[in-house]
C-alpha cells in the first residue's frame, strides 16, 4: 500500500471523511489544502446518474468560466485567406492547413485547443484518429468548427471549458487556480454545475446529479451537499 506523504496527512487532519460540506465550505478547505510549491488548481468532479454507453444518456458540452481558469490556453485554427488572416489577428497561436495536418500527423501537437472553420474540415476530418483521442477534434455543437474564429478564439483563451462524461458517468473539470480567491472559485463552480444541470440528456433516469466532490490538485477530496449548489 502507497504511502502517504507528511503534507498530505496534515491535510487529511482538517478534513472529515464523511462530512457533506456546503460548496462554499469545501472550496475554502481546498484552497487552504493546497500547499504545494506551485499553484495548485482547484478541480470539481460529479457522479450523475446516466450510461454514457447509451447515445440518449451522453452529456458533453461547453462552459465560459466567468473568472476563466487560470491557465494558458494554445490555440490552433485550421483557416485559409482571409480566415487565416482574422485568426491570427485574434490571437490564434496556430494557424494553417494541409502544413498544419502535415504536422500533426507527424506527432507534433502544440496547442490546447483547435478550431477550424467550416470549409476546412474535409482536410481536419482526417485527422480524426489522431485529434479524437485527445478531446481536441473541433465540432460544430462545441462552437470550434465555425466561420466566426474570432469569437471562438475570444472564448477558448478566456477560459471556455469543454466537458465529456466518462464512461462511469464521473465528469470533473478544473476550475480556477488555488491563488483565485474563494469567491472566484465559488462563480466558477456554479456556473459549471449549471451547465452540467443544463445539459441533462433526455434519457437519464433518477437523480441527476449524484455526488459533487471538490479538491485541489494534491489535496485530498471534499465531498460537497448537492443541495448546496443552487443548479443541483
Amino acid at each position: 500500500m502507497a504511502k502517504i506523504g507528511k503534507r498530505l496527512k496534515n491535510a487529511y487532519k482538517g478534513v472529515e471523511a464523511t462530512t457533506l460540506y456546503d460548496l462554499e465550505k469545501a472550496i475554502e478547505l481546498a484552497k487552504a489544502n493546497a500547499s504545494a510549491k506551485f499553484d495548485e488548481t482547484i478541480e470539481i468532479a460529479m457522479n450523475l446518474g446516466v450510461d454514457p454507453r447509451h447515445a440518449d444518456q451522453m452529456v458533453r458540452g461547453v462552459v465560459e468560466l466567468p473568472h476563466g481558469t487560470g491557465k494558458t490556453v494554445r490555440v490552433a485554427v485550421f483557416a485559409k485567406a482571409e480566415k487565416a488572416a482574422e485568426a491570427q489577428a485574434a490571437g490564434a497561436d496556430i494557424v494553417g492547413a494541409e502544413d498544419l495536418a502535415d504536422a500533426i500527423q507527424n506527432g507534433t501537437i502544440d496547442f490546447d485547443r483547435c478550431i477550424a472553420t467550416p470549409d476546412m474540415m474535409g482536410l481536419v476530418g482526417r485527422l480524426g484518429k489522431v485529434l479524437g483521442p485527445r478531446g481536441l477534434m473541433p465540432n460544430p455543437k462545441l462552437g470550434t468548427v465555425t466561420p466566426n474564429v474570432t469569437e471562438a478564439i475570444r472564448a477558448a483563451k478566456a477560459g471556455q471549458v469543454q466537458f465529456r462524461v466518462e464512461k462511469a458517468g464521473i465528469i470533473h473539470a478544473g476550475i480556477g487556480k488555488a491563488s483565485f480567491s474563494a469567491a472566484q472559485l465559488l462563480d466558477n463552480a456554479r456556473a459549471f454545475v449549471d451547465a452540467i444541470a443544463k445539459a441533462k440528456p433526455a434519457g437519464a433516469k433518477g437523480t441527476y446529479i449524484q455526488k459533487i466532490a471538490v479538491s485541489s490538485t494534491m489535496g485530498p477530496g471534499l465531498k460537497v451537499n448537492p443541495g448546496t449548489v443552487s443548479a443541483a
